[in-house]
């Protein structure tokens, strides 16, 4: 056996330590390791920060003690809560010294070769670096601990970095204080053991996707006489005929998809659809791209306007990863339909390929037959997801042929001379496509994954005679791209509000629709389907409840 082979073996996620200082010279030697770790496109992008301040350490140790009574909350059971609390899980504090080890997601700003699979990858590279840090501190007698039990965001807040910088973790470096018994230290303690061989599998054949994209028309029959009969029945409530007037509209439109004079709302839920988009490296948004997984997270922590919405008017949310670009737990309450991590930038190039575009129209109707088995029937859309205004901008025009500066506006508050690059940039981008006038094609080539699997899910909803909200801007041009499959899915749509983006009247008007509200709403995420849910609720409730002119023994005439 090799030397490098024990050192191999005895290399460990270390949390107890001596109290002895690391001397300068091995942490250095460590830190050069490191920078000899492989680095995606050379671009040099691991950067490491040094913490010996035992006020940041203490503050960092605040941080894990919150995320880690989460931790222990997650837990399994009574008993492996208790097995966890019992877990030594940090140093922050005993050990000598604090590294944080980041990977600089600016690098992304220019072409990097080898990023353009998954932008993650400058990620992967400096975990390859904290592993030669690892194996050159265990080589010198030290060791090294990888704390992630933290809230990240708060992290970088703490330690003052910039937007761009994304820390792995906090690691904890010191002399170790024990081995072990030279096993993992939670295979020592027997929460898990680990396998003694890694898994290998040969892949003999490749998988081939359906040719077919899953948008089966489906029409629905009319009943001439339960439309005349909802229309008497709203006609002959205690009220001026219109007097109600969006909510008759409503309530006409309701029975009429339920069939039904009574109609009900069952199990209402708004589905968060999330994905990031390649485009948004150019700076077409106010917002780094980031932004994307830090929302995504805050959604899952019951921490946004759509979780604050939801909850007040006792809707199911389900938040959807279609393709952000991060790895989130596999344990999150998240549903995954994640095609790639993001779409390509479509400046250039397509922003998806066309077995993706399959696996998104697929994968959408997939969540929403889901949905519709638990007894739902009706369904919100939402989305997350920064660059997508422009993406959703460049749709609106190649399928409505209105100008493309008339459907670019601020999306997430960009600057008027921001405003001016963002639509120099999508122009651009426009003139450089040069492929089939099919929609098909273009969906692929200016696509975003969360916007085409919208869209698809619109249209399992109308295949499964459910009641469709629409939130904004972007959520309707994903539903401009379900009506080019099957316009008869209009009779399923409510359009919640208009919203503050300046092309959403134009494609509001395009489609002849009208919306509920006007609240000079921007914010994405369904929050407009779950601000105009108890307007639809107060139109059922007038058709179902309010007495009519003869059983109220009042006089209509």
């Amino acid at each position: 056996m090799t030397y490098l082979d024990e050192i191999l073996k005895s290399r460990r996620d270390t949390r107890h330590f001596t109290t002895d200082k690391v001397p300068d010279a091995v942490i250095q030697k460590a830190l050069h390791a490191g920078h000899l770790a492989p680095s995606v496109g050379l671009t040099d992008a691991t950067k490491y920060y040094l913490i010996k301040s035992d006020e940041i350490k203490k503050a960092v140790k605040e941080l894990f003690l919150d995320y880690d009574t989460k931790a222990a909350n997650q837990t399994d059971s009574a008993q492996q809560k208790e097995d966890y609390k019992a877990l030594k899980l940090e140093a922050i504090q005993e050990a000598p010294l604090g590294l944080v080890i980041c990977y600089d997601r600016s690098v992304l700003n220019d072409f990097t070769i080898g990023t353009v699979g998954s932008n993650e990858a400058i990620k992967f590279s400096s975990v390859c670096a904290a592993q030669n840090i690892w194996l050159s501190l265990t080589e010198q007698g030290y060791s090294m601990g990888w704390i992630s039990i933290l809230n990240y965001y708060h992290f970088k807040q703490l330690l003052g970095l910039p937007e761009h910088i994304e820390p792995l973790g906090y690691f904890c470096v010191g002399k170790p204080a024990t081995d072990y018994d030279n096993q993992p230290m939670l295979q020592q303690l027997n929460w898990k053991q680990k396998s003694k061989a890694p898994f290998v599998e040969e892949i003999l054949v490749p998988v081939n996707y359906p040719e077919s994209l899953r948008v089966t028309k489906q029409t629905h029959k009319e009943s001439r006489s339960i439309k005349d009969a909802l229309q008497h029945k709203i006609d002959h409530k205690t009220k001026p005929l219109g007097s109600l007037g969006i909510l008759e509209k409503l309530a006409q439109q309701i029975g009429e998809l339920f069939q039904t004079l009574e109609p009900k709302i069952i199990q209402p839920n708004i589905v968060v659809f999330a994905a990031d988009h390649g485009i948004a490296v150019h700076g077409v948004s106010a917002y780094p791209q980031d932004v994307t997984r830090q929302m995504v997270t805050n959604f899952l922590e019951g921490g946004a306007a759509i979780n604050v919405f939801c909850k007040q008017n006792n809707i199911k949310l389900s938040i959807v990863d279609a393709g952000v670009n991060y790895d989130f737990p596999p344990n999150a309450d998240l549903i995954t339909t994640k095609i790639a991590k993001g779409t390509q930038s479509f400046l250039h190039g397509p922003a998806m390929s066309a077995s993706e575009l399959r696996l998104c129209f697929s994968k959408g109707a997939e969540v929403v037959d889901a949905i519709a088995k638990t007894g739902s029937n009706c369904i919100g859309f939402g989305e997350m997801g920064i660059g997508n205004t422009s993406t959703a901008s460049v749709l609106m025009s190649i399928i409505t042929n209105i100008p493309l500066q008339d459907c670019v506006g601020l999306g997430t508050g960009v600057s008027d001379e921001k405003l001016i690059q963002k639509q120099k940039i999508l122009q651009a981008a426009v003139a450089n496509y040069s492929g089939p006038e099919e929609i098909e094609e273009k969906l692929a080539y200016f696509g975003g994954f969360e916007i085409i699997q919208m869209a698809s899910g619109m249209l399992a909803a109308h295949e499964n005679n459910m009641l469709i909200l629409v939130d904004g801007f972007i959520c309707s041009v994903a539903f401009l791209i379900a009506h080019q499959k099957n316009p008869e899915i209009s009779k399923n749509a409510v359009f919640c509000h208009c919203s503050a983006e300046q092309a959403h009247v134009k494609l509001l008007d395009y489609l002849g629709v009208q919306p509920v509200l006007q609240l000079g709403l921007r914010l994405g995420e369904g929050t407009g389907c779950a601000i105009a849910f108890p307007i639809i609720q107060s139109a059922i409730a007038f058709l179902n409840e309010m007495a009519s002119f003869e059983t109220a023994g009042v006089n209509n005439k």
